[in-house]
């Protein structure tokens, strides 16, 4: 079987399939073209930002906004003007918001990449235990990412449905070759020339150290396992641990301070030429070092912190290229994780790479090496002049900071999984949202503003919309399970209302019909044609319900992982989890510099939440006692 890939990738380069439109690339093409994104009605955007105020603000403060809004939809008035302009806007653009939200979300953002921005993807812990195993592993894992990247090349990777709509694929090429760039002001986004070749090689770094490899014989097919193992064994060779300065701690830093070292870096032709060859590669792999070994109770924590940023300049954070799209994290002790930029792309597309090169690495396809000769990886070397170094060492102090204030928390809930939610035809992601809420009003006494994110591939070049987790009804269940009259079969009806009306919101954002987007380009459109800010948003309740204490998200993987990432307000948390058949992974984030969160507690409120919730979902409709998994 092997043999025949092999010819089959000859032919294949020798004849390249006739390239079709962009949004064509993939099978099944009668699926495209996908609809537009749709653009809400003014009216009920409106309707549904009152009723999303309604568990938040005072009423006072909601009777207010409510008068606000009034002027602000009445006819003739500013909100019809600036409708009326997102509707022009909406039929001449593929997609109406995806570039100013990418833009106000991302790139305008200046908080560093690192805790802040990033997400990391905390993977299984490999059977390996030493260096040897290391470079094994990242052998298959860049074989199998070269066999995804190949069913890209020759279009045949199949479009993704979900709920019976098919997906945009558009993000998936995107993942290749890409990275993030810094600016004094915001960051711009590079992208393989269209028409262009995309590069022939992987960045390796270890030991502080950045290696090209090339991952394509010259003959054009790609390299064998064997190969890729043999180049990794050379890199490894070449870069024994020195006094090397950690370059890739300046991508943690703040973006505008990054971006006036980058401005620095850049002006050495060398550092120019070494900068660009990691910027273009077409993705990262890092070789960490191992890391001091802590309690059993702690290790799923640490590991995480590992992938998300490194552990600390004297760890492993000098290991990374933060601005990097995909970097692949392998580590000596067998710990394994995925770190990635969200201005390309969103959770889902890594999620599904990730279940394709695991499955790969499990069932590599074994090709017999060709005699053909490699050229060694080149060593990517950096002209460090006074003022970089000052750069680095102020970069490694701010990180290791942020680091230090990051408190994190990492557990797997055992009560139940998402079958035995199926089993009461409710939606596990709605149930866990509910669960959150719950948790969250034991720990602090109320509820706060809470996103989702929701995905808006059913889109052409759809993004993500917020979904608003925090609802009157959420808040009628959190009030009903604390309360001691309130018997259980109250509360079941009421879990079931709260449910409800999340899975209500969830559809409306996967049909284009959330919000916060529609309130984001409304105001956007204001400014870009050099109006007044409407009154609408300079009102409390604008600021208060946008100000997400509970950054909330579901990152669905077949693989038992778990994604992480940090709190998006100083007094907040970061709330990932994945829903697996018979148990659920957790990460929660909080700042130790804010007295009043604390992630070791909130994570004990879900599991009380989630403990409560699955006592009266284990009572069957019958009354009887349901066993759980």
């Amino acid at each position: 079987m092997g043999r025949w890939r092999l010819l089959w990738q000859r032919w294949s380069c020798r004849n390249p399939p006739v390239r079709k439109p962009h949004a064509f690339h993939y099978r099944h093409a009668s699926s495209f073209p996908l609809p537009r994104q749709p653009l809400p009605l003014l009216a009920e955007t409106m309707a549904r930002y009152l009723r999303s105020l309604e568990p938040l603000v005072s009423p006072e403060e909601l009777e207010q906004t409510e008068q606000l809004v009034a002027e602000f939809q009445a006819p003739d008035g500013e909100g019809d003007r600036l409708q009326e302009r997102l509707q022009r806007r909406a039929a001449r653009m593929e997609n109406w918001i995806t570039d100013w939200w990418v833009q106000s979300a991302y790139l305008e953002s200046r908080l560093p990449l690192a805790v802040h921005s990033s997400p990391a993807v905390v993977l299984p812990k490999q059977d390996f235990n030493d260096w040897k195993g290391q470079l094994r592993f990242a052998a298959k894992l860049i074989a199998g990412m070269l066999d995804f990247k190949a069913k890209i090349d020759y279009q045949t990777l199949l479009v993704e449905y979900s709920r019976g709509y098919p997906l945009c694929m558009e993000q998936y090429s995107r993942l290749f070759a890409s990275c993030r760039l810094p600016g004094p002001k915001h960051d711009s986004v590079l992208l393989p020339p269209p028409g262009q070749r995309p590069a022939t090689y992987v960045t390796v770094v270890r030991n502080f150290q950045f290696f090209q490899l090339d991952v394509y014989n010259s003959d054009g097919t790609p390299l064998t396992i064997d190969q890729i193992h043999w180049q990794l064994q050379q890199i490894r060779a070449q870069s024994w641990k020195t006094d090397k300065e950690p370059l890739g701690v300046l991508t943690s830093d703040h973006r505008h301070t990054w971006g006036k070292a980058y401005t620095t870096l850049m002006r050495d032709k060398l550092n120019r030429e070494s900068a660009r060859a990691i910027q273009r590669s077409l993705f990262t792999v890092c070789l960490d070092s191992p890391v001091l070994k802590v309690s059993d109770t702690r290790a799923a924590s640490r590991l995480a912190a590992q992938m998300l940023h490194g552990g600390g300049s004297f760890s492993n954070s000098g290991n990374r290229w933060f601005d990097k799209t995909l970097q692949f994290i392998i580590g000596e002790d067998g710990s394994f994780g995925v770190l990635y930029e969200q201005a390309i792309a969103e959770g889902p597309p890594v999620a599904t790479i990730i279940d394709h090169v695991l499955d790969y690495c499990k069932n590599p396809v074994q090709v017999r090496a060709p005699l053909i000769p490699l050229q060694s990886p080149k060593k990517l070397y950096f002209c460090f002049t006074s003022e970089i170094k000052r750069d680095i060492e102020h970069a490694k102090q701010n990180l290791d900071i942020l680091i230090t204030d990051l408190d994190i928390n990492c557990f797997t809930y055992p009560g139940f999984g998402k079958d035995l939610l199926k089993r009461h035809k409710l939606s596990p992601d709605s149930v866990l949202q509910v669960a959150l809420q719950l948790a969250y009003y034991r720990a602090h006494g109320e509820l706060c503003p809470t996103a989702e994110s929701a995905s808006l591939r059913r889109f052409h070049r759809g993004r993500t919309e917020t979904i608003r987790s925090a609802t009157s009804a959420s808040l009628a269940f959190v009030k009903g399970m604390d309360d001691d009259s309130c018997q259980d079969p109250e509360r079941l009806s009421l879990l079931k209302q709260a449910v409800e009306v999340h899975s209500t919101l969830t559809e409306q954002a996967l049909n284009g019909q959330g919000i916060d987007r529609h309130l984001l380009g409304l105001k956007l459109e204001a400014i870009a044609d050099g109006f007044r800010v409407p009154d609408l948003f300079m009102d409390t309740s604008y600021a208060v319900s946008s100000y997400w204490k509970l950054f909330t998200g579901q990152v669905a993987a077949r693989t038992d992982c778990v994604m992480c990432y940090g709190p998006v307000v100083p007094d907040g948390y970061g709330v990932c989890y994945n829903p697996l058949p018979s148990h659920i992974n957790f990460s929660v984030t909080a700042f130790n510099c804010c007295q009043e969160t604390n992630a070791e507690h909130l994570a004990g409120c879900i599991q009380q939440a989630l403990d409560d919730v699955g006592a009266l979902l284990g009572n069957g409709r019958d009354g009887s006692q349901e066993e759980q998994p």
